[in-house]
């Protein structure tokens, strides 16, 4: 019983800047990774593992990640889509809120809709095959692809990657339409 403890202590010691980066990657602001991994953290810990590698640990704590992120898009969704049966409607959205291109990368990624984003960070980031990541986030192989395919180019034109004249695509501008589910 104690082992999973340790596991636990010493992943926190040890891989927690780490995970916090990760979990930046789909949250993007630095205090929701920290509560994405808290919330990974509590999940994969609530029940006691035999996993006493911490190397294996992380896996189960990053999967818990993704799947903390997309509850918490589908729970923002589901409110969205109800909200206005228990209050008036939404405030209208500030010009200065508008997102805007980017070279950051974190900035661009917030572009991006909760499943583009999950793609493109399992598949770019965790360098993960497209059946591993619609194994990982529960849709086909083909939604897999099309998010990627939209996810990247969106994201070339917000980070302008497009190789500008070699290219004959052409530049894509990214401005935030609002969308937020999948």
């Amino acid at each position: 019983m104690a082992h999973w403890r340790k596991t636990l202590d010493q992943m926190v010691q040890e891989r927690r800047s780490a995970l916090v980066a990760y979990a930046c990657l789909f949250v993007v602001d630095r205090r929701d990774a920290e509560d994405l991994v808290h919330e990974a953290l509590v999940r994969t810990f609530a029940r006691p593992r035999v996993v006493t590698d911490v190397h294996a640990a992380e896996g189960y704590v990053r999967q818990a990640v993704r799947t903390v992120y997309l509850d918490q898009v589908r729970r923002r969704r589901t409110w969205r889509e109800k909200a206005h049966l228990f209050a008036g409607d939404p405030p209208a959205r500030a010009a200065e809120d508008a997102a805007t291109a980017s070279t950051d990368v974190g900035a661009a990624l917030a572009l991006l809709s909760p499943r583009e984003r999950a793609c493109v960070v399992l598949r770019y980031f965790d360098d993960l095959t497209v059946p591993q990541v619609a194994s990982a986030l529960q849709i086909s192989e083909g939604s897999v692809k099309r998010y990627l395919a939209d996810g990247t180019r969106r994201l070339r034109g917000a980070l302008r990657l497009d190789g500008g004249a070699e290219d004959d695509t052409e530049i894509v501008h990214v401005t935030d339409t609002g969308r937020s589910g999948a």
